[in-house]
């Protein structure tokens, strides 16, 4: 060997130790740090949240004007975790679930078109979704009118919107929210489509969305086994000519047909896509290890152990309002504020619903069983 070959090759010697020593010293003490970073905007406590000064002055002009969409948090570098094991010692967490109405040709935050808290359980092993229907007539912290539940979100923005909405749930309802997720239209209909479809049962007598303005046979879901694509699936959980509550009966169909999809070897294989689809529709204030945890969490958990919650429909009433900031009337639920308090009260301790009470089936609840 040469002396030119005997250096080059200490040379290489010495960069090979100090690669093993970024590896084995340095890499995990980036991940650690990495994987305890909020995605996305915190949640601002609801003692602590305050609009700007603008927001508050003229609402009015915030709601067709609004220009971000949601900001990505998964960026196409960002390293896939490695394994962690499944913490069961952790404590009781509440994450907003937020679904936007924003389409992907739409550059705007969008009303939250979908709205569940989830309550999970890590000692448990429970996850129980709560929904809250966007009609009901709130006051939103900073504004003087009331306005729709829905609206609290795109007042916000994309920064703000998850704070205000949590703010605005916990005012009128004492809901504590600890993290959120907000996702847009696009991002469900991807994943669908990224996982090969789902197979959803529709009830007997089927689905019928129709309406009088449109009568396209896309609205129409046949009873019996149906295979359906990421737009069929998000189609029959947007069905509008229904009732609230039979709404989210089929919203509740479709996420246990995507979680026994997920639940698939075959979808190990799908994973590059899945993420991709990810990519500038979701937003984010868990970390990468609460992530990972939640994840893991679904691996061990059985399926009656996921619980879709509704208040008892009988509390609600149709009813109109004027909208100060529409300058017309608008539907509204009538309801006891203080009636759903109590409901939320229960949720938030763990009592309520039971899936195996007769008290779960006044308040609409349901598995994935």
């Amino acid at each position: 060997m040469t002396r030119a070959q005997k250096f080059t090759l200490g040379v290489l010697s010495i960069i090979a130790c100090a690669l093993w020593l970024a590896v084995f010293y340095f890499v995990p003490q980036w991940y650690q740090g990495w994987s305890q970073q909020p995605l996305g905007p915190t949640l601002v406590s609801p003692t602590q949240f305050q609009l700007p000064a603008t927001s508050v002055a003229s609402p009015i002009t915030i709601l067709p004007t609004l220009t971000a969409p949601p900001n990505a948090v998964f960026e196409t570098q960002t390293p896939v975790p490695p394994f962690l094991s499944c913490n069961n010692n952790l404590p009781t967490m509440t994450v907003l679930a937020i679904g936007t109405d924003v389409r992907p040709d739409e550059h705007r935050t969008g009303l939250a078109d979908f709205m569940r808290a989830v309550r999970v359980d890590f000692q448990g092993q429970r996850v129980t979704a709560l929904e809250f229907p966007r009609d009901l007539w709130v006051q939103i912290p900073g504004f003087e009118y009331n306005q729709k539940l829905n609206t609290a979100y795109a007042y916000g923005g994309p920064e703000q919107g998850p704070s205000l909405l949590s703010t605005t749930l916990y005012e009128n309802f004492g809901l504590h929210v600890d993290h959120y997720m907000v996702a847009n239209m696009t991002l469900f209909a991807e994943v669908v489509d990224a996982l090969g479809g789902l197979d959803i049962i529709i009830p007997p007598g089927g689905i019928d969305g129709r309406t009088s303005t449109d009568r396209s046979e896309r609205l129409i879901f046949p009873e019996g086994l149906q295979h359906l694509s990421g737009e069929q699936a998000l189609t029959l959980a947007r069905l509008r000519n229904i009732s609230v509550f039979e709404r989210a009966k089929n919203q509740n169909l479709v996420m246990c047909a995507l979680r026994k999809k997920v639940e698939s070897p075959e979808v190990i294989l799908q994973l590059p896509t899945i993420i991709n689809s990810f990519m500038n529709n979701i937003q984010t204030d868990l970390t990468p290890d609460q992530i990972s945890q939640l994840a893991c969490l679904g691996t061990q958990m059985p399926r009656d152990n996921i619980l879709f919650a509704a208040f008892p429909r009988e509390l609600f009433h149709s009813a109109e309002t004027y909208d100060s900031a529409l300058k017309q009337d608008v539907f509204i639920w009538d309801v006891d504020f203080d009636q759903l308090r109590r409901y939320v009260s229960d949720f938030q301790a763990g009592t309520w619903p039971s899936a195996s009470s007769s008290e779960a089936s006044e308040s609409e609840a349901g598995t994935c069983e």
